[in-house]
């Protein structure tokens, strides 16, 4: 049977800890024991660890072994540039984008982003660091995405998260069906060998006209993802999965 995964809070030598809800899920609802044995993600290996003491607040493991992790092909590093929009929909995208196998994530204030969602986007990056940190354990990866401090367009093209040499693609509604329509798919068959990619995707109603000559003239290439107009955490999903598919 597959040992359920964990990713640890604090790592010192051989001891791991989960803490605060994060311990308190595994403690009280799962209803740990001291001795049970989990895999244990500390950031640079998996481990096996064995509970040794548990509290509602903490919980300790001894580390044993390291696990041997089967590689999966290896898969470009994807930067997924999102634009804030309504949270349920927004946590839901990023969950899934984790599951996927997104490497960072930068949400970002746009222009059609509600003033209100971009005043409370702050204190919801913890929320959304949580979201990430669960849905790593559950797909069983090694660790989980960045989860940035949320910005505004402008200010992602200096904060060096972004590698200079990366593909860089912004999707545009406004190609969508449209005669100069470049789907993602082709752009990223044409750079099948890239190591790093940065997919932007906008709020509902899709990037501005000052935002997509923004990001043109930042040397982003645009693309679409078909004729049909997709809500965002639908061509977040799509797009992401697409990425790892052809470019792994």
């Amino acid at each position: 049977m597959t040992r359920r995964r964990w990713m640890a809070d604090e790592v010192t030598g051989n001891t791991a800890a989960l803490v605060g809800e994060h311990a308190e899920h595994l403690a009280r609802v799962l209803r740990a024991e001291v001795g049970q044995e989990f895999d244990i993600a500390t950031g640079e290996e998996i481990r096996r660890g064995t509970i040794t003491t548990i509290s509602y607040d903490r919980i300790e493991f001894a580390l044993g072994a390291k696990q041997h992790v089967t590689l999966r092909s290896a898969a470009p590093k994807i930067t997924l540039v999102l634009a804030i929009f309504k949270f349920d929909r927004m946590d839901w995208a990023i969950e899934k984008c984790t599951e996927i196998g997104v490497a960072r994530i930068i949400p970002v204030i746009a222009r059609r982003t509600d003033a209100h969602l971009a005043s409370a986007a702050v204190k919801r990056r913890e929320r959304w660091q949580r979201i990430v940190r669960q849905a790593s354990e559950q797909s069983r990866r090694s660790a989980p995405p960045v989860i940035a401090a949320p910005v505004k367009l402008k200010d992602i093209a200096g904060d060096g998260v972004l590698a200079p040499d990366a593909l860089r693609v912004v999707l545009a509604e406004s190609l969508a069906g449209s005669e100069g329509d470049t789907r993602l798919g082709e752009i990223l068959q044409s750079h099948s060998s890239v190591d790093e990619l940065a997919l932007a995707v906008g709020p509902e109603g899709g990037w501005g006209d000052r935002e997509l000559t923004w990001f043109y003239e930042e040397g982003w290439i645009a693309a679409s993802l078909g004729e049909t107009i997709l809500r965002a955490e639908t061509a977040a999903i799509v797009a992401t999965a697409l990425a790892i598919e052809r470019l792994r």
